[in-house]
Protein backbone atom coordinates (compact mmCIF):
# COMPACT_ATOMS: atom_id res chain seq x y z
CA UNK A 1 0.00 0.00 0.00
CA UNK A 2 1.17 3.31 -1.56
CA UNK A 3 1.81 5.78 1.43
CA UNK A 4 -1.29 8.79 1.64
CA UNK A 5 0.13 12.02 0.60
CA UNK A 6 -0.39 13.92 3.84
CA UNK A 7 -0.50 17.94 3.40
CA UNK A 8 2.65 19.54 5.06
CA UNK A 9 0.42 22.16 7.09
CA UNK A 10 -1.23 18.74 8.52
CA UNK A 11 2.11 16.79 9.49
CA UNK A 12 3.77 19.58 11.01
CA UNK A 13 0.77 19.94 13.61
CA UNK A 14 0.58 16.51 13.71
CA UNK A 15 4.13 15.83 14.39
CA UNK A 16 4.62 18.43 17.28
CA UNK A 17 1.69 16.54 18.64
CA UNK A 18 3.26 12.68 19.06
CA UNK A 19 5.91 11.25 20.85
CA UNK A 20 7.68 8.02 20.37
CA UNK A 21 8.41 5.67 23.79
CA UNK A 22 10.58 2.83 22.60
CA UNK A 23 9.21 -0.50 25.10
CA UNK A 24 10.96 -3.98 25.01
CA UNK A 25 8.63 -5.17 22.46
CA UNK A 26 7.60 -1.85 20.26
CA UNK A 27 6.75 0.92 20.75
CA UNK A 28 3.98 3.57 22.36
CA UNK A 29 2.80 6.59 20.19
CA UNK A 30 1.60 8.96 22.60
CA UNK A 31 -0.51 12.16 21.23
CA UNK A 32 -1.02 15.47 22.81
CA UNK A 33 -1.62 17.18 24.74
CA UNK A 34 -5.40 18.33 23.67
CA UNK A 35 -7.44 20.82 25.54
CA UNK A 36 -10.54 19.00 27.28
CA UNK A 37 -13.21 20.89 29.19
CA UNK A 38 -14.44 18.29 31.43
CA UNK A 39 -18.01 18.70 33.34
CA UNK A 40 -16.89 17.96 36.82
CA UNK A 41 -19.64 17.98 39.48
CA UNK A 42 -20.98 20.84 37.72
CA UNK A 43 -18.13 23.07 37.10
CA UNK A 44 -16.13 22.88 34.00
CA UNK A 45 -12.70 21.73 34.52
CA UNK A 46 -10.08 21.86 31.78
CA UNK A 47 -7.51 19.09 31.91
CA UNK A 48 -4.84 18.60 29.07
CA UNK A 49 -5.99 15.04 27.20
CA UNK A 50 -3.14 12.54 25.77
CA UNK A 51 -3.83 9.04 24.41
CA UNK A 52 -1.64 6.20 23.04
CA UNK A 53 -1.31 3.57 20.82
CA UNK A 54 0.72 0.25 21.24
CA UNK A 55 2.53 -0.75 17.69
CA UNK A 56 5.34 -3.58 17.02
CA UNK A 57 7.37 -0.97 14.74
CA UNK A 58 9.13 1.50 16.04
CA UNK A 59 9.97 4.79 13.57
CA UNK A 60 9.68 8.32 13.72
CA UNK A 61 8.19 8.73 10.64
CA UNK A 62 4.82 9.43 11.57
CA UNK A 63 3.82 9.27 8.17
CA UNK A 64 3.85 5.43 8.06
CA UNK A 65 2.33 5.32 11.14
CA UNK A 66 -0.45 7.33 10.34
CA UNK A 67 -0.99 5.82 6.82
CA UNK A 68 -1.20 2.11 8.62
CA UNK A 69 -4.18 3.40 10.82
CA UNK A 70 -6.57 3.56 7.83
CA UNK A 71 -6.19 -0.23 6.93
CA UNK A 72 -7.33 -0.95 10.68
CA UNK A 73 -10.53 0.06 12.48
CA UNK A 74 -9.57 1.37 15.43
CA UNK A 75 -12.69 1.73 16.86
CA UNK A 76 -13.22 -2.08 17.16
CA UNK A 77 -10.15 -1.88 19.82
CA UNK A 78 -9.82 0.40 22.94
CA UNK A 79 -7.09 2.76 23.00
CA UNK A 80 -5.78 3.73 26.78
CA UNK A 81 -5.32 7.25 27.86
CA UNK A 82 -4.32 10.45 30.45
CA UNK A 83 -5.78 13.35 31.84
CA UNK A 84 -3.42 15.66 33.48
CA UNK A 85 -3.82 18.97 35.39
CA UNK A 86 -2.12 21.89 36.14
CA UNK A 87 1.69 21.71 35.56
CA UNK A 88 2.08 17.99 35.91
CA UNK A 89 5.38 17.90 33.96
CA UNK A 90 7.35 19.77 36.68
CA UNK A 91 5.28 20.74 39.74
CA UNK A 92 6.91 19.89 42.63
CA UNK A 93 4.49 16.71 43.54
CA UNK A 94 1.52 15.36 41.87
CA UNK A 95 -0.87 13.24 42.21
CA UNK A 96 -2.51 10.13 39.97
CA UNK A 97 -4.82 7.55 39.69
CA UNK A 98 -4.31 4.45 37.48
CA UNK A 99 -7.99 3.84 36.97
CA UNK A 100 -9.33 0.64 35.13
CA UNK A 101 -12.21 1.05 32.74
CA UNK A 102 -15.44 -0.05 33.48
CA UNK A 103 -18.21 0.28 31.22
CA UNK A 104 -21.20 -0.88 33.30
CA UNK A 105 -19.78 1.83 36.54
CA UNK A 106 -18.66 4.88 34.52
CA UNK A 107 -20.98 4.48 31.48
CA UNK A 108 -23.78 3.40 33.15
CA UNK A 109 -23.52 4.30 36.69
CA UNK A 110 -23.92 0.94 37.58
CA UNK A 111 -23.86 0.83 41.83
CA UNK A 112 -22.49 -3.33 41.43
CA UNK A 113 -19.32 -1.84 41.44
CA UNK A 114 -17.93 1.60 42.96
CA UNK A 115 -15.65 2.86 39.64
CA UNK A 116 -17.36 5.09 38.39
CA UNK A 117 -17.58 6.46 41.80
CA UNK A 118 -13.94 6.09 42.13
CA UNK A 119 -13.20 7.89 38.67
CA UNK A 120 -15.17 11.26 39.37
CA UNK A 121 -13.89 11.23 42.94
CA UNK A 122 -10.18 11.32 41.70
CA UNK A 123 -10.81 13.75 39.00
CA UNK A 124 -11.79 16.19 41.64
CA UNK A 125 -9.25 14.82 44.40
CA UNK A 126 -6.88 15.97 41.55
CA UNK A 127 -8.20 19.47 40.65
CA UNK A 128 -8.41 19.94 44.51
CA UNK A 129 -5.00 18.90 45.02
CA UNK A 130 -3.74 21.63 42.14
CA UNK A 131 -1.29 19.07 40.08
CA UNK A 132 -1.89 15.02 39.16
CA UNK A 133 -3.21 13.05 36.26
CA UNK A 134 -5.89 10.38 35.63
CA UNK A 135 -4.91 7.38 33.22
CA UNK A 136 -7.83 5.50 31.77
CA UNK A 137 -6.92 1.94 31.18
CA UNK A 138 -8.76 0.33 28.56
CA UNK A 139 -7.55 -3.35 28.60
CA UNK A 140 -8.28 -3.76 32.14
CA UNK A 141 -11.88 -4.25 31.80
CA UNK A 142 -12.89 -6.72 34.74
CA UNK A 143 -9.65 -6.76 36.34
CA UNK A 144 -8.15 -7.41 32.89
CA UNK A 145 -10.74 -10.76 31.73
CA UNK A 146 -13.29 -7.78 29.09
CA UNK A 147 -16.58 -6.95 28.98
CA UNK A 148 -17.85 -10.35 27.36
CA UNK A 149 -16.36 -12.37 30.41
CA UNK A 150 -17.57 -9.95 33.12
CA UNK A 151 -21.22 -10.35 32.07
CA UNK A 152 -20.55 -14.25 32.53
CA UNK A 153 -18.97 -13.16 35.90
CA UNK A 154 -21.78 -11.06 37.24
CA UNK A 155 -24.27 -14.29 36.17
CA UNK A 156 -22.46 -16.09 38.50
CA UNK A 157 -22.13 -13.24 40.95
CA UNK A 158 -25.97 -13.38 40.77
CA UNK A 159 -25.64 -16.97 41.94
CA UNK A 160 -23.96 -16.60 45.11
CA UNK A 161 -20.24 -16.66 43.57
CA UNK A 162 -17.93 -13.25 44.49
CA UNK A 163 -16.26 -11.40 42.50
CA UNK A 164 -12.91 -13.75 42.87
CA UNK A 165 -14.98 -16.92 43.03
CA UNK A 166 -16.39 -15.82 39.68
CA UNK A 167 -13.40 -14.88 37.86
CA UNK A 168 -11.57 -18.18 38.57
CA UNK A 169 -14.66 -20.14 37.65
CA UNK A 170 -14.21 -18.73 34.41
CA UNK A 171 -11.09 -19.92 34.04
CA UNK A 172 -8.87 -16.42 35.00
CA UNK A 173 -6.79 -15.13 37.50
CA UNK A 174 -8.87 -12.69 40.40
CA UNK A 175 -6.34 -10.20 38.23
CA UNK A 176 -4.46 -9.94 35.42
CA UNK A 177 -4.00 -6.17 35.34
CA UNK A 178 -0.76 -5.14 33.67
CA UNK A 179 0.65 -1.54 34.43
CA UNK A 180 3.60 -1.39 32.45
CA UNK A 181 2.06 0.60 29.25
CA UNK A 182 0.83 2.98 31.42
CA UNK A 183 4.12 3.51 33.43
CA UNK A 184 6.25 3.87 30.70
CA UNK A 185 3.64 6.69 29.70
CA UNK A 186 3.52 8.31 33.09
CA UNK A 187 7.63 8.38 33.05
CA UNK A 188 7.85 10.37 29.65
CA UNK A 189 5.17 13.12 30.96
CA UNK A 190 6.76 13.10 34.04
CA UNK A 191 9.89 12.78 36.07
CA UNK A 192 9.49 13.81 39.58
CA UNK A 193 7.56 12.49 42.43
CA UNK A 194 3.76 11.13 42.71
CA UNK A 195 1.06 10.24 45.38
CA UNK A 196 -0.89 7.49 43.98
CA UNK A 197 -5.00 7.25 44.55
CA UNK A 198 -5.71 3.66 45.32
CA UNK A 199 -7.13 1.28 47.40
CA UNK A 200 -4.77 -1.78 45.72
CA UNK A 201 -1.79 -2.81 47.08
CA UNK A 202 -0.62 -4.31 43.49
CA UNK A 203 -0.72 -0.82 42.26
CA UNK A 204 1.38 1.05 43.99
CA UNK A 205 3.90 -2.36 44.45
CA UNK A 206 3.65 -1.53 40.12
CA UNK A 207 4.84 1.95 40.69
CA UNK A 208 7.46 1.40 43.00
CA UNK A 209 8.72 -1.80 41.49
CA UNK A 210 9.77 0.69 38.38
CA UNK A 211 11.60 2.96 39.96
CA UNK A 212 9.18 5.43 40.16
CA UNK A 213 9.36 7.80 43.04
CA UNK A 214 6.42 7.30 45.13
CA UNK A 215 5.82 9.83 48.24
CA UNK A 216 2.24 8.61 49.20
CA UNK A 217 -1.39 6.86 49.10
CA UNK A 218 -4.64 8.69 48.85
CA UNK A 219 -7.21 5.75 49.92
CA UNK A 220 -10.55 5.94 47.99
CA UNK A 221 -13.69 4.16 49.37
CA UNK A 222 -17.19 5.45 49.09
CA UNK A 223 -19.98 4.92 47.68
CA UNK A 224 -21.09 1.93 49.64
CA UNK A 225 -24.63 0.75 49.11
CA UNK A 226 -27.10 -2.60 49.34
CA UNK A 227 -25.77 -3.58 45.92
CA UNK A 228 -21.75 -3.53 46.42
CA UNK A 229 -21.57 -3.89 49.60
CA UNK A 230 -20.24 -7.52 49.20
CA UNK A 231 -18.31 -6.53 46.21
CA UNK A 232 -16.60 -4.11 48.18
CA UNK A 233 -15.81 -6.90 51.14
CA UNK A 234 -14.39 -8.88 48.75
CA UNK A 235 -12.09 -6.45 47.22
CA UNK A 236 -10.36 -6.56 51.27
CA UNK A 237 -10.90 -10.13 51.91
CA UNK A 238 -9.86 -11.80 49.10
CA UNK A 239 -7.93 -9.62 46.77
CA UNK A 240 -6.07 -7.69 49.51
CA UNK A 241 -7.32 -3.71 49.28
CA UNK A 242 -6.34 -1.61 52.37
CA UNK A 243 -8.86 -1.02 54.63
CA UNK A 244 -7.90 2.03 56.17
CA UNK A 245 -11.06 4.43 56.24
CA UNK A 246 -12.89 1.91 54.72
CA UNK A 247 -17.18 2.83 55.65
CA UNK A 248 -18.25 -1.15 54.90
CA UNK A 249 -15.64 -3.42 56.66
CA UNK A 250 -15.18 -1.77 60.22
CA UNK A 251 -18.40 -3.05 62.13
Amino acid sequence: MAETQFDSKVLSILEDKIQLIQTAKGAIYLVGPIRLPVNLYGETVEFKWYCWLNCDEVTENFVRIIDKLSAVNLAEFQQSSVLTYGDFEYGDDAIIRMHSICHTGDIFGSKRCDCGFQLKQSMKMIVEYGTGALFYLANHEGRGIGLFSKAMAYILQENGYDTVEANQALGFVDDSRNYSDAIQVLKALRKKTVTLITNNPKKLDALNNSGLSVSGREPLWGDVSEYNEKYLQTKIARSGHMSDEDPCCND
